[in-house]
């Protein structure tokens, strides 16, 4: 099992990590646990023979091929030696447990299982439990409630196999997340402009919206703070706003508000509401379709149409021959159903309404013919995929239905944003989803002439690319933008530079249309270094290219916030304390990030917004912060060493 480089003769970091994965996000990862938090990393790759063994085939074996590189030559150039030696790359055919001993979990203070496959990461969990009750686990799993027994499960075996174990350590020892599900409200907002970008807090919704410079004579309404002000080039087509070189005109986190009066002609990121979160509760629906559904226009027309006819013969029946109404009314039936007997001998009036009436029944039996074919059919479509309608407008286009693209489906519709998708796969994780939400939906492959323009494209208020293939995204976006040049288009790429490059090249081609690049790994690594760090990670809310993270803290053990004031512990461009749990600590929920399941009874938040400047911070509190990761880092008391070696070393 080869390791770069070799470890022996360097003293080790305070903390030891090891991050298990084989795709960008376990680079990322690793990258964000050395470069913020100073820890010593070890990552676990999938070896390049094996690989096919372990069920991911050809494009596993190249996968892995990928990642192995990319962490040599991230390691090869690092100018800092000590960064190179704090971080090291094993290979292993199979993630089990001697691959987990090879990387000295039973000493480690996190594990990070993020393969993509659930199987791979669930089995390597139960041995990482086994070798290490203590070990922090931080697991990616995409089926939620799976992820929740599991967590359970393993918290349990740390409570068996170490019955000293703190309590409150249980509460933070297995942490599941999802990087579809941390992705997608950050996804979301950006294909729509004043879409809230939101983050979950005990119930509650954290809702951040990018505000447009006010205008002159015109003061702009703060919110509840300002999170951020985005960059200086935002009008400028060669900016690199939007990006992850935005330079020293990029974005500003967490201004002071002298700088934030200063900034004349910069956007916002404003903390503007919080607002209940309550439980989903699905819709009430009866027990029949509606009758506009299951009928035709035409075919309403048609027996409204009948329906008068009838009423006209009855009152002529009963105007010409005197009969209740009642009874007219029942001969007339009679007439038009062909079992009334013939008006031989009767008046000429009567037998000439038995006629009409006669005539009308001929005309009612096709209708009542189309009416129960056209009922049957609409049952039987009724759980296919719908699609565009003819008049529809204003929309999102989503490209994707996989992991991410069924997250960003489901936020989008939550919402309440008009969504038409188009999947390639008829077979796709999303498309039960969207059969259920009766989002329409085209299947075909979005770079064949003709499937953009099903989903009424030029008419559409966004593009959301969120396919595995960037060069499948691009090309989609370029497409898009030559039918609507004005269309905002927000693209799923992986590498950094080629996300500046067609940024910047949409940007200069069409300057008054929207673009966004966005890596699902880049927004996800923030929340699983979080957890590994043992905190709880409420989310992320990314500002342009780069992201702000929310997080719940315990005041003691925090020097830079325990004993000073709100005012006082607020550091600009670093971290802000937004609110305090008001609870009692024995009636705190273990995860703010986890709303109360609904069971009957209202869970009243104990988050208090509107904190008092000379607030002081005491122990015992609870403090939700919005921090950059520098900051995050920083406030944890993982402080950048000297770059400079001492002296004799």
């Amino acid at each position: 099992m080869p390791a770069l480089p070799d470890q022996a003769r360097r003293p080790a970091p305070a903390g030891h990590m090891v991050v298990c994965g084989d795709d960008a996000l376990a680079e990322r990862l690793a990258a964000e646990l050395r470069e913020l938090y100073r820890m010593r990393v070890t990552v676990v790759v999938p070896s390049l023979p094996g690989a096919g063994d372990a069920g991911t085939g050809m494009a596993g074996r190249a996968r892995a091929a990928t990642l192995f590189a990319r962490m040599q030559a991230a390691v090869n150039r690092t100018a800092d030696a000590d960064a190179a030696r704090d971080v090291r790359v094993l290979q292993a055919p199979v993630l089990d447990e001697e691959a987990l001993t090879q990387a000295d979990v039973a000493r480690a203070d996190a594990l990070a299982l993020v393969h993509d496959d659930d199987e791979t990461n669930i089995r390597a969990a139960l041995a990482a439990r086994r070798l290490n009750p203590r070990l922090r686990l931080v697991i990616r799993l995409y089926d939620r409630k799976l992820g929740q027994h599991l967590a359970e499960l393993l918290d349990q075996a740390a409570a068996v196999a170490s019955p000293g174990l703190d309590p409150e350590a249980l509460d933070t020892s297995t942490t599941v997340l999802s990087d579809a599900d941390t992705a997608a409200p950050a996804l979301a907002a950006t294909a729509v402009t004043g879409t809230s970008k939101v983050v979950p807090a005990d119930g509650l919704l954290l809702r951040a919206v990018e505000r447009t410079p006010p205008g002159r004579g015109e003061v702009a309404d703060p919110g509840l703070c300002t999170l951020a002000l985005l960059s200086a080039t935002a009008n400028d087509p060669a900016g690199a706003e939007g990006s992850d070189a935005s330079g020293q005109d990029g974005p500003q986190l967490l201004p002071d508000d002298r700088t934030v009066a200063a900034a004349s002609g910069r956007g916002t990121v404003v903390l503007e509401t919080v607002t209940h979160d309550g439980p989903e509760r699905a819709p009430a629906r009866g027990l029949g379709l509606p009758f506009g559904s299951l009928f035709s226009r035409r075919l309403r027309w048609s027996l409204a149409g009948l329906v008068l006819s009838v009423l006209g013969l009855a009152v002529a029946s009963w105007l010409t021959t005197g009969d209740h109404p009642l009874h007219a009314a029942y001969l007339t039936l009679l007439d038009i159903f062909a079992i009334g007997d013939p008006a031989v001998g009767d008046p000429v009036a009567r037998q000439v309404l038995q006629l009409l009436s006669g005539l009308t029944g001929l005309l009612l039996l096709p209708v009542l013919l189309a009416a129960v074919l056209e009922g049957l059919g609409t049952f039987r479509t009724a759980s296919a995929l719908r699609r565009p309608p003819r008049g529809l407008s204003g929309h999102v286009v989503l490209l994707g239905l996989g992991k991410v693209g069924t997250r960003v489906l489901a936020r989008l519709h939550e919402l309440g944003i008009p969504v038409v998708c188009v999947e390639e796969d008829p077979e796709a994780r999303g498309i039960p989803l969207a059969r259920r939400l009766h989002v329409p939906t085209v299947i075909g492959d979005v770079t064949q002439e003709g499937v953009l323009e099903a989903t009424k494209i030029h008419r559409a208020h966004a593009l959301l690319a969120v396919t595995s293939s960037d060069t499948t995204n691009l090309e989609a976006a370029l497409y898009a933008r030559s039918v609507a040049p004005g269309l905002r288009v927000s693209l799923r790429l992986y590498d950094d530079a080629f996300a500046v490059a067609v940024y910047r090249t949409l940007r200069a081609a069409h300057p008054e249309a929207l673009t966004r690049s966005r890596s699902v790994s880049t927004l996800a690594a923030p929340a699983f270094a979080g957890a590994m760090m043992g905190r709880r990670i409420l989310g992320a809310i990314p500002v342009e290219r780069r992201v702000l993270v929310f997080a719940a803290l315990d005041v003691a053990g925090h020097p830079k916030l325990e004993g000073r004031t709100v005012a006082e512990s607020f550091r600009a461009g670093m971290w802000r304390v937004l609110a305090i749990d008001s609870a009692a600590p024995d009636e705190r929920l273990p995860d703010l990030a986890v709303s109360p399941s609904y069971d009957g009874t209202e869970h009243p938040s104990g988050l208090v917004w509107d904190l008092h400047p000379g607030y002081v911070l005491r122990p015992q509190d609870r403090v939700v912060v919005a921090a950059t990761r520098q900051g995050l880092a920083e406030l944890l008391g993982r402080q950048a060493r000297s770059r400079t070696r001492p002296t004799g070393s």
